[in-house]
């Protein structure tokens, strides 16, 4: 009786390493979102990314202020702007492009604010969150085709939303921290928050321009 050697398990493919480091830059705006932008002296003036938005709107920024709800929009896009290449029968494509939703709403205006007087102020950021559906639910509709025929265009838009990402919120922080300073009499420095929030996205971009010209190189040698 002829014994049969046991054939060893088929190890899982790992994920590439482009993928890896995309998903550490996204993770990095996210984590960065939720950490501390305002390092101020007392516990009160230590404000989170997500918070920053809603303070200083009492320093008479105006709508600039909206730029520091970009980096949830701007992610939603980048992480559905991802998903366009995807094969739409895999669970993990429509979860991440339902995740990217999700991380936009964190952009959402309070009720009382989009109900009250002043509404026009907030209908900006709800028109921005609802691109970032539909470029959630394009990604799946065209977003095979496009990525088929035109496989550097997934890639430029990251790195474009990966520099609008960085730059924007980076500068809107700079142009508001003078104020805080005089405000309590003491430089407020910048949190870790910035930091991630601008190195995640520039991360992203240096990936996005890195599969760029792996793109270009490839059609030159065809």
């Amino acid at each position: 009786m002829s014994s049969q050697n046991p054939q060893p398990p088929t190890p899982h493919p790992q994920p590439p390493v482009p993928h890896l480091l995309l998903i550490g830059g996204l993770t990095a705006v996210f984590v960065g979102y939720l950490s501390v932008w305002l390092p101020g002296p007392g516990v009160g003036l230590q404000l989170l990314g997500v918070e920053l938005g809603e303070w200083v709107k009492f320093l008479g920024v105006g709508q600039n202020r909206d730029l520091f709800y970009l980096p949830p929009i701007t992610l939603g896009l980048m992480l559905a702007v991802w998903t366009m290449g995807w094969p739409n029968g895999r669970w993990q494509t429509w979860a991440a492009r339902g995740l990217a939703v999700l991380i936009s709403l964190l952009a959402f205006p309070a009720i009382e604010d989009l109900l009250g007087p002043a509404r026009e102020q907030y209908t900006g950021r709800v028109y921005l969150i609802g691109l970032v559906l539909a470029v959630a639910l394009l990604s799946g509709q065209i977003g095979p085709w496009l990525a088929a025929r035109r496989p550097w265009l997934p890639w430029l838009l990251l790195a474009l939303l990966g520099l609008l990402g960085a730059i924007a919120p980076t500068w809107m922080y700079g142009q508001v921290a003078p104020y805080v300073n005089r405000v309590v009499g003491l430089p407020v420095g910048m949190g870790w928050g910035v930091w991630l929030n601008a190195g995640g996205n520039l991360l992203v971009t240096a990936v996005a321009v890195w599969q760029l010209w792996k793109n270009t190189d490839r059609g030159e040698h065809r």
